[in-house]
């Protein structure tokens, strides 16, 4: 992708994120927030988080986290990268026992930070999973080190880590200690190892790298100028540089359009987060709008003697209805996206929600018919209000599906609309050449959400 390209995937995603900060910032000079503490406090971790990230888009920074099982050498592929040995190394098992991060400058206008994770089974169940989501959640690029066969322990870990839709890139460390011969075999167990749940797409170059952090010492034969000779162990020096190179490839391919798509993700969890706490906590207040909404639906349409107006009527209250919940949820909706989302609720109710439609019409014109015909006949004016009783019904009916719709709909927050992360999203996915990293995830990514 050209760099222009994904200058604008970083903009849009600044945007993105600055427009749900503004109106989350909106809610607290408003009030809203002050008048329900308890919502204030939920609500907190997850604003800190768009901020959090709004700041890491700014900063430009590229976040690259190696995980790993214990004696992988993850550490020492990130001291090799870097240079010099910052992140402890040793023959015991779990010398890092917490993720530590490191900056790194391998070119002139890239900043990386480098996080180094403890191995993978040295942390218990729970704990293990939870470390290793939040890292790769603040991650935009992963290293998974493996030095030898992928054991199940290692398959169950490169499986997980896929869930976090992240580029990955495999690396195979201490490939010094396997003949030529072995290293064909290695790569193309890897490959099919390496695809895991992506539907057995075939794994990209810049998606396996085979290195050598730390070869280990060499017995030299050495010739002195008397005649006499000896043997000494010598180390060879790191052999990354491929490494190093995929990485900068990456980065300088699509860089920019990772660090945007990453912030988007994280920004897309924090908004339905925001919007499934706001949702529980006025669960009571919804089902009385709601309720009230169906009530008012019904009457009107009911007692309403214009077939055409009954549709009409019944539409603009199943807007208001959608644009009173979300404004009780504190979440932002145009009159656009609420008609966006009305008919997105209309149309995958299987047409059952429109079939309704059709026959509270049937019975509005058998209802105005009764009604022109009243002063003609009394018994007419019997007919009319059976009618309206059903067609009331109906329409009350239509209101309560179309309000508990939006209740699942507002609890995925503010991510559609113009500027919506999961419209960021889509943009930027279908923008990708196919021999990028991001090209894998279109699929992936592209599965998580609607097209509203």
């Amino acid at each position: 992708m050209n760099r222009n390209l994904q200058e604008t995937h970083l903009n849009r995603a600044r945007a993105s994120l600055r427009q749900a900060l503004s109106w989350y910032g909106y809610l607290r000079k408003s009030g809203q927030m002050a008048a329900n503490p308890e919502l204030a406090r939920l609500l907190k971790p997850e604003i800190e988080t768009l901020n959090a990230t709004l700041n890491k888009l700014d900063a430009n920074v590229i976040r690259i986290a190696a995980f790993g099982l214990v004696s992988r050498g993850k550490s020492a592929v990130l001291n090799s990268l870097l240079g010099e040995k910052i992140l402890q190394t040793g023959p015991l098992n779990g010398v890092t026992q917490s993720p530590r991060s490191v900056p790194w400058k391998p070119g002139d206008k890239v900043l990386v930070e480098l996080i180094d994770t403890p191995g993978l089974d040295e942390i218990a169940g729970d704990s293990r999973a939870q470390m290793a989501r939040d890292v790769a959640r603040q991650a935009d690029l992963i290293l998974f080190v493996v030095s030898g066969d992928i054991t199940r322990t290692e398959y169950q870990g490169l499986l997980e880590l896929r869930q976090a839709q992240k580029p990955l890139i495999l690396v195979f460390n201490k490939i010094d200690l396997y003949p030529d011969t072995d290293k064909n075999a290695i790569y193309k167990n890897l490959q099919q190892l390496g695809a895991g749940n992506t539907q057995n797409q075939p794994l990209l170059p810049d998606e396996i790298v085979m290195i050598s952090a730390e070869p280990a010492p060499m017995e030299v034969r050495v010739e002195y100028p008397d005649g006499s000779i000896t043997s000494e162990w010598e180390t060879p020096p790191p052999q990354v540089d491929e490494l190093k190179q995929t990485i900068l490839n990456i980065l300088n391919r699509e860089g920019r359009s990772l660090l945007a798509l990453n912030a988007l993700i994280q920004a897309r969890e924090s908004e339905e987060n925001i919007a499934q706490k706001t949702v529980h906590i006025r669960e009571k207040e919804a089902q009385d709008i709601i309720w009230r909404f169906s009530q008012y639906k019904a009457l009107a349409i009911g007692l309403n003697p214009i077939a055409f107006l009954d549709i009409i009527g019944g539409l603009i209250t199943d807007l208001a209805l959608i644009r009173a919940l979300a404004k009780l949820y504190g979440l932002p909706m145009t009159g656009y996206e609420a008609s966006e989302l009305l008919k997105t609720i209309l149309f995958s109710s299987g047409g059952l929600l429109l079939s309704e439609i059709g026959s509270s019409f049937i019975l509005g014109l058998g209802k105005s018919a009764a009604a022109i015909a009243s002063g003609d006949n009394p018994f007419n004016i019997t007919t009319f209000f059976g009618s309206a009783i059903a067609q009331g019904g109906i329409a009350g009916y239509g209101a309560y599906t179309v309000g508990k719709a939006a209740q699942l709909y507002l609890e995925k927050g503010c991510t559609w609309g113009q500027l919506g992360a999961n419209t960021v999203i889509q943009e930027i996915l279908s923008q990708v050449d196919k021999n990028t990293i991001l090209y894998r995830l279109q699929q992936e990514l592209g599965g998580t959400f609607g097209e509203f």
